[in-house]
């Protein structure tokens, strides 16, 4: 526990950046009681920084202006989002000329409500306004008075929120009679989310403090469409990020960062927060990039080349690559063996004699494409989901599938699987099944029918899991096949235009 909050606390002061902030602070402690009312204090005029990460969560990064005395100072601070952990928080000098110390912090996030005000008027008689219309049909509301028994504010039940009980009239009832028209605010209310610390300096004077937290309420992803011509699969693609924010808050005109890797996070308990969880001409006329990629210490930083305003409860998208003449193939797989997750073990599986006898008449399509420089790419690739397109004759795009990739390093192969394929059909049955337990070893011999209904010669990559037991010898074969791994054999098999062909081979097993 104590080396992931290290981590943590290290990728804050890794990415500190600036910001603006909203602070309220009274004038020198020296001791005295934190109840004291604080002073309102103006934001700078400074830039946010953000830095959104692939799990849902961000850093935030936030200049804020103290007035300071020697000694203990009480600062309400209320422009942090909704969503924040309050034990991340950061707070620094960063000129060096000060040491701040947080000597004590308290986080609320129960702002002002109609439920709250009924709560901190419990006891109290006050005016209900019910609404009439007089016999001219004018609106002439009613106010009457009730005395509130119980609010009804329940912050820790699940919905927040029981049954009122009001007295009007020496009687009870379980609603409340109108709108409550409330005499004044609470003594205790907040209008947002505030964080009040008691706050130690051994300098006094005015500071541009710099804030940083991490925060829930904000996640991004990347989309890739993938266009192809008529006949041809050299493609075009084209990347999306699309950033979301739920935090509460309004980030205007800010720095944004975008870290695509598997940070290792903490996730919180249920119910601490309620997150709510979403070519070719483009890239000629794209000039200048709008997000710039760098490694950093095992990730990759997508920078935002210009500062942009992320509203609340907004979904904002920033086209971050762009390649056109990207070489891709599209492959034919068929894996005929329909094998049932029965969640058995190697020797169950060895003993079950119609244990991947089913067929399966699917042909897999899959697409492929090398993520290189030579290949008009060469960016990493954070984890996203891949639509392919394809041109007809009419130049209509046509969607034909979609798949997710994970992070993709440049110069690694990416290659998804899209559909399945209508004209291409296998079959697949065993011939023949020998088994001697007496002498630890098995025959099995398969058939596989694959047969193409195109006006066009296709290749399909035959693929057989030699499940039965890890020693194993094919005794006899109609293809040529190439090992994959330990357990796994692939036949490449040249089909003609509404031709058939046949693919047999024998296994040995011993144990």
């Amino acid at each position: 526990m104590v080396r992931k909050s290290m981590a943590l606390l290290l990728i804050l002061m890794a990415t500190l950046g600036q910001g603006t902030g909203s602070f309220a602070q009274s004038e020198e402690k020296q001791g005295a009681d934190k109840q004291d009312k604080p002073r309102k204090a103006e934001s700078t005029g400074g830039q946010t920084a953000l830095t959104i990460y692939n799990g849902n969560f961000a850093v935030v990064r936030q200049d804020v202006p103290l007035e300071l005395t020697s000694g203990v100072n009480h600062i309400t601070f209320n422009d942090a989002t909704a969503h924040i952990e309050p034990d991340s928080i950061v707070l620094r000098d960063p000129s060096g000329r000060r040491t701040l110390q947080i000597l004590e912090q308290n986080y609320r996030n129960d702002p002002l409500s109609q439920g709250l005000l009924l709560s901190l008027y419990e006891g109290k008689t006050i005016d209900f306004q019910i609404p009439r219309v007089d016999a001219e049909g004018r609106s002439a509301p009613e106010i009457v008075q009730g005395k509130i028994i119980r609010s009804g504010y329940a912050p820790s039940s699940p919905n927040g929120y029981t049954e009122p009980i009001i007295e009007v009239n020496g009687k009870l009832q379980f609603t409340l009679p109108g709108q409550p028209i409330f005499p004044a605010l609470g003594n205790d209310t907040i209008l947002k989310p505030t964080l009040d610390w008691l706050l130690q300096t051994d300098k006094p004077g005015s500071a541009n403090a710099e804030l940083s937290y991490v925060t829930g309420g904000l996640t991004w992803h990347a989309d890739y469409n993938i266009v192809a011509p008529p006949k041809d699969d050299t493609i075009d693609l084209i990347g999306w990020i699309t950033m979301s924010n739920d935090s509460g808050k309004e980030f205007d005109n800010a720095r944004i960062k975008l870290m695509a890797g598997d940070v290792n996070k903490i996730q919180p308990s249920e119910g601490r927060y309620d997150l709510d969880y979403r070519a070719r001409e483009a890239a000629k006329s794209a000039s200048v990039a709008a997000v710039v990629e760098k490694a950093f210490d095992e990730f990759h930083l997508y920078t935002l080349e210009r500062p942009t305003t992320l509203r609340d409860r907004e979904t904002k998208q920033v086209q971050f690559v762009a390649a056109s003449g990207v070489k891709s193939q599209r492959l034919y797989v068929y894996n005929g063996a329909a094998i049932p997750d029965y969640g058995y073990g190697a020797e169950q599986i060895r003993n079950d004699a119609s244990y991947g006898t089913q067929s399966n008449p699917k042909v897999w399509v899959m697409q492929e494409f090398k993520n290189s420089k030579e290949n008009n790419l060469g960016m990493p690739l954070p984890k996203g989901r891949l639509r392919f397109y394809r041109r007809d004759d009419d130049g209509q795009l046509e969607f034909t599938g979609e798949n997710t990739i994970d992070h993709t390093p440049s110069d690694e192969t990416v290659r998804v699987y899209t559909g399945n394929a209508f004209d291409i059909v296998g079959e697949r049955r065993r011939t023949d099944y020998k088994l001697d337990s007496d002498h630890d070893w098995m025959d099995e011999s398969f058939e596989i029918k694959l047969r193409n209904h195109k006006k066009e010669a296709v290749e399909v990559r035959v693929v057989e899991k030699l499940y039965r037991w890890s020693n194993w010898k094919i005794t006899q074969q109609s293809n040529d096949y190439n090992k994959i791994d330990a357990q796994t054999i692939e036949f490449r098999v040249q089909i003609p235009p509404d031709g058939e062909r046949v693919v047999t081979y024998g296994v040995h097993y011993w144990w």
